[in-house]
C-alpha cells in the first residue's frame, strides 16, 4: 500500500523516459558531475602533489585539509547558496568542493607512499628538487593518483541530489525531488537505478583506461 511493485516501477519507464526527457536529465547531471570535478581536480592534484613533496607545505595546509574531513558535506549546500545563487555555478562549485575534500588526502597519500629509495637515488645522480617531484614523485604515484581520481568521480554521483536539491527544474535529482512531492512514486526508484547504473558504467570506463595507461600494474598482479 506504500511503496510501488516492481512491475508497477518497470510499466512507469516510458512516461519518465518520454514524458519527463530522462536523457536530458541524465546528460544535465552527468555534465554537473563532470564539471565539479574538473574544477576540483584543477585545484586539488598541485596541492596534494606539492603537499605530498614539501614538508612546508604538508605543514600549512594540513590543518585545512583535516578541518575539511570531519565537515558534513550537505552543511555545503547553503553555504553556496548564499555565495552563487541557486544557478548553474552553484551546483558545479558544491560538488567542486565537495570533490577537493574526497581526493586530496588520497593525492597527498599517494605521493607519500613513493618508496624513499628512489628519492635518494635521483639526488645521488644529480637530480634537482623540480626534477625530482616531476621525474620520480610523479612518475611513480600516477597510478596510484589516477585510482584516487576513480574513486573520487564515483563520489560526485553521491552528492548530486544534494546539489539538485534546489532549483530542480533539471537533471535526475530534479526528478527525484518532484516524484517525492508530486508523485508518480515509481520515478524515485527509476532514477536512483538510472544514477547507480551510470556511476557503475562510468567506473568500469574507468578501470578499462586505467588498464590501458598502467599495464604494468595489471602485470604485476
Amino acid at each position: 500500500t506504500i511503496l510501488p511493485s516492481p512491475v508497477e516501477v518497470a510499466r512507469s519507464l516510458p512516461e519518465l523516459w518520454f514524458d519527463r526527457a530522462l536523457t536530458r536529465n541524465l546528460v544535465t547531471s552527468f555534465g554537473r558531475v563532470l564539471a565539479g570535478f574538473a574544477v576540483a581536480v584543477a585545484v586539488a592534484f598541485p596541492l596534494g602533489l606539492f603537499m605530498g613533496a614539501f614538508t612546508q607545505v604538508k605543514a600549512a595546509f594540513n590543518p585545512l585539509t583535516v578541518f575539511a574531513a570531519y565537515l558534513p558535506i550537505p552543511t555545503l549546500v547553503p553555504l553556496t547558496l548564499s555565495l552563487f545563487g541557486t544557478g548553474e555555478a552553484q551546483k558545479v562549485i558544491f560538488l567542486a568542493i565537495a570533490f577537493v575534500i574526497y581526493l586530496i588526502p588520497l593525492f597527498v597519500a599517494a605521493v607519500d607512499s613513493v618508496d624513499d629509495i628512489y628519492l635518494k637515488t635521483g639526488y645521488t645522480l644529480g637530480a634537482t628538487r623540480s626534477h625530482t617531484v616531476r621525474k620520480v614523485l610523479l612518475a611513480i604515484s600516477w597510478p596510484d593518483i589516477y585510482q584516487a581520481m576513480r574513486l573520487g568521480f564515483g563520489v560526485g554521483w553521491s552528492y548530486i541530489l544534494l546539489a539538485e536539491m534546489v532549483d530542480i527544474g533539471k537533471g535526475l535529482g530534479g526528478i527525484i525531488m518532484v516524484s517525492q512531492r508530486r508523485g508518480p512514486r515509481e520515478h524515485i526508484y527509476l532514477a536512483l537505478l538510472v544514477i547507480v547504473a551510470i556511476a557503475f558504467l562510468t567506473d568500469r570506463l574507468w578501470v578499462w583506461l586505467g588498464k590501458k595507461l598502467f599495464p604494468y600494474r595489471e602485470a604485476r598482479r
